[in-house]
């Protein structure tokens, strides 16, 4: 885990890591949510509905986005504000991503980043990206 304060960091500073998804996320999202949607359930209707296989529940490839923010920038110090999110590719099971940010503005005066995300497969598609607003939890004293 990381522990950037606001001031460690300036525009362009970037952090990734990469995670396969597989058969068990898909399961643990389904006992989560509740989520039924047959594009994310039954092989045969997905293929029916022009895709290869069933597709990747979408919040569940965006939910890295707070893997990313808490584990790697800023990580430990991070707030989530705001998170705006595409998908321009579906996303599925045993695709390897890589989960990336940027940061992209900075305020001072709210001790806040604009970091621009990216998810991107094994082809080197954008599966998932967008922009997330994400303020400094301040310790005691600070």
């Amino acid at each position: 885990m990381n522990h950037y304060r606001f001031e460690d960091l300036s525009v362009g500073a970037e952090e990734s890591f990469e995670v396969d998804i597989t058969e068990e996320m898909m399961e643990q999202f389904y006992r989560m949510t509740g989520d039924e949607n047959p594009l994310h359930r039954d092989p045969a209707f997905a293929n029916q509905m022009g895709y290869e296989n069933r597709v990747v529940y979408g919040m569940l490839t965006s939910s890295f986005f707070s893997t990313l923010a808490g584990m790697y920038l800023p990580g430990e110090r991070s707030l989530i504000h705001r998170v705006e999110t595409e998908f321009p590719k579906p996303v599925f099971i045993g695709d390897h991503l890589t989960v990336t940010g940027k940061v992209q503005e900075m305020n001072e005066t709210f001790q806040t980043i604009v970091l621009k995300v990216v998810i991107t497969n094994q082809k080197k598609e954008k599966v998932c990206r967008g922009k997330m607003r994400i303020g400094f939890l301040k310790r005691d004293g600070e």
